[in-house]
């Protein structure tokens, strides 16, 4: 019987003494928006949209100018012949505007691309932060999904996240 209780007991004491999880939460929308590899992607994709702009811009003046002139031309021409000159303009604006949209969408899947890339580097540096650190848990929350309804300031790695993650861009 002595035998029993001491085995309890020395259970209790084992249990008792288990490790605790330690627990850390990041908020992903701040870590991704104010990393700076994330904030250089965005200012050179600006620098690519607004030469985008100008160019569509310039191409529309140009087809404009094309429109005015092909209506002078239609004016005096026959309207069969008149017909076929507007025709041959609305082809011609069907197939530059397919043309805007391509670079356009071209131009967002690379941006997505590289943003996709940026949020698996986070993700990775943040698995390996918390197995360097010893922590069991990382929760991610942001304004968007609040999965972390409360947490201590101790406990928030965001900016720790962060300075690492901008340290290591710089090098």
């Amino acid at each position: 019987m002595k035998n029993i209780f001491y085995v309890v007991v020395l259970m209790l004491v084992f249990t008792s003494c288990q490790k605790e999880a330690k627990i850390g939460f990041v908020n992903n929308g701040t870590v991704i928006n104010d990393y700076q590899e994330k904030k250089d992607i965005e200012s050179k994709y600006q620098v690519r949209e607004e030469a985008f702009r100008k160019k569509a811009d310039s191409v529309g003046k140009a087809f404009q100018l094309e429109v005015q002139q092909t209506q002078l031309t239609a004016q005096k021409a026959s309207q069969a012949k008149a017909q076929e000159l507007m025709g041959g303009l609305q082809q011609k604006q069907q197939v530059l505007q397919q043309q805007m949209q391509f670079e356009q969408q071209q131009m967002q899947q690379a941006f997505q691309v590289e943003v996709d890339s940026v949020i698996s580097k986070v993700k990775r540096h943040v698995n390996k932060y918390g197995k360097s650190n010893g922590y069991t848990y990382i929760l991610g929350t942001s304004d968007a999904a609040a999965t972390v309804m409360y947490g201590s300031e101790e406990n928030d790695l965001t900016k720790t996240i962060l300075e690492d993650l901008n340290k290591e861009y710089k090098k």
